[in-house]
C-alpha cells in the first residue's frame, strides 16, 4: 500500500487571504477568501457533511478509504471513530487579522459536544510580512464579567491590548492549548497541526463575514465562556510554547518543529535530501521544496514541490530520497491510546 496524492482542495471561509497557498499548490485561487486548505483531513467543518474533506487524485474523499482499511491505514484500533487519524492539518494564508477567538479543551468537547477531542492547535510559520505577529494567551489576567461585556461591545482594542504579541519568523513554532485566547496577524503563512474538530468560539466577529449567532458553537455564549480561560499567561509559561528549530535548514535527520509538550497532541517534522528509515505510521507530507521520493520496501513514489501526499501505516518504515525538502505531520505520541476519557495521559 502507498503514499496516496490528495490534489489541492482549498476551504472558502469567513477572512481573507489564499494566494500563497494557491502559488505552492499550483492552482489559481478562485475568490480572494480561501485562506485554508485541510489536508489529509477526514473531518468536515463544523456545521458541514463535507467542507474541509480531503479528496483523493481518484475522486475518493480520504474519509471513505480510511473508513474501509483502517487498520492499513493507521495500524491501530481505537480512535473516536472508523475514520479517526487522531490529527488535522491546514495550510492556513491569512490576508487579514484572523479573530479573537478560542478552542475548547477535551473535558468541554466530552461534556458538551459529544466528541473526545478538544482542540489544542500549533502553528509552523512558512512566511510572513515584516512585523507581523502572533497573538497568544492573555498577558493579565482578566475579569470575566468584564470580558463578557467587551465581547459584546466588539471591543478588539481592549482584547488585543490584554493578550501576548510575539513577533513571528519562518521556521518558528507556537503550540495553543485549548483554552488560550488567540488571533494571527495578516501576512502570516502557516502550517497548523490541530486535534481533528472544527470547534472555535469567537470572541471577535465583526473583523470578519461571521456573525454573533455562529460564535458560539450554536450553544450559546453563557454555555461556552467557561471554556475560555481568563488567567495569565506569563513569560515562562509562553516561551515554553515556542520553538525556533525550524530557523535553521532542514537536514538529514526527521527533526521536530514544535515544543516537547505538543508531542501528547500531534506532532510535525521536517527532513530535506536523503535521510535515514522513519518509522511506519500514518502521516500527512507536505513537499515545500524540490523533488525526490518517499521509498520504502512496498515501493517507491516519485514527489515534487507543492504535493501532498497521505501516507498509511502499510507503507511501513520509509525514507525520503533526492533532494526534496517536505513537512511530515503525525498524530501525537501514543495515540490512540492518549484518547480514553477525553484526557491526554
Amino acid at each position: 500500500m502507498k503514499p496516496v496524492l490528495l490534489p489541492p482542495h482549498p476551504v472558502q471561509h469567513f477572512y481573507l487571504g489564499g494566494d500563497r497557498i494557491a502559488a505552492l499548490r499550483g492552482i489559481v485561487p478562485e475568490t480572494d477568501r480561501q485562506p485554508e486548505e485541510w489536508l489529509g483531513s477526514t473531518v468536515s467543518r463544523f456545521g458541514s457533511d463535507t467542507v474541509g474533506l480531503a479528496v483523493t487524485d481518484s475522486g475518493d474523499f480520504l474519509r471513505d478509504l480510511v473508513t474501509a482499511d483502517r487498520g492499513a491505514w493507521v495500524g491501530a484500533r481505537g480512535g473516536r471513530d472508523a475514520a479517526d487519524l487522531g490529527i488535522l492539518v491546514k495550510l492556513l494564508d491569512a490576508r487579514q487579522r484572523l479573530p479573537v477567538h478560542v478552542h475548547p479543551d477535551r473535558g468541554f468537547s466530552t461534556a458538551h459536544l459529544d466528541c473526545p477531542y478538544g482542540k489544542t492547535e500549533a502553528w509552523y510559520v512558512l512566511e510572513t510580512e515584516d512585523d507581523c505577529a502572533v497573538h497568544v494567551g492573555w498577558n493579565q489576567a482578566v475579569d470575566r464579567d468584564e470580558l463578557d461585556r467587551r465581547r459584546d461591545a466588539q471591543d478588539s482594542e481592549w482584547m488585543l491590548s490584554r493578550m501576548n504579541r510575539v513577533l513571528v519568523r519562518p521556521g518558528m513554532g507556537v503550540l495553543v492549548p485549548a483554552g488560550t485566547v488567540h488571533a494571527i496577524d495578516g501576512g502570516i503563512f502557516v502550517a497548523e497541526v490541530q486535534e481533528p474538530t472544527d470547534f472555535s468560539i469567537l470572541l471577535e466577529w465583526s473583523v470578519t463575514t461571521s456573525t454573533r449567532e455562529e460564535s458560539h458553537l450554536d450553544l450559546g455564549f453563557d454555555a461556552v465562556m467557561p471554556a475560555v480561560s481568563t488567567q495569565k499567561l506569563d513569560a515562562e509559561a509562553l516561551g515554553a510554547l515556542i520553538s525556533t528549530t525550524g530557523t535553521t535548514p532542514a537536514g538529514a535527520d526527521f527533526r521536530s518543529l514544535l515544543p516537547a509538550v505538543a508531542d501528547r497532541y500531534f506532532r510535525l517534522f521536517d527532513a530535506a535530501g536523503e535521510t535515514a528509515a522513519r518509522e511506519a505510521g500514518f502521516a500527512v507530507v507536505l513537499v515545500r521544496e524540490g523533488s525526490g521520493a518517499l521509498v520504502s520496501d512496498a515501493g517507491s513514489i516519485d514527489i515534487e514541490r507543492g504535493q501532498v501526499y497521505a501516507v498509511p501505516y502499510a507503507f511501513g518504515t520509509w525514507r525520503l530520497s533526492g533532494e526534496a525538502e517536505v513537512l511530515i505531520a503525525a498524530p501525537g505520541a501514543g495515540w490512540p491510546g492518549t484518547l480514553r476519557g477525553g484526557e491526554v495521559r
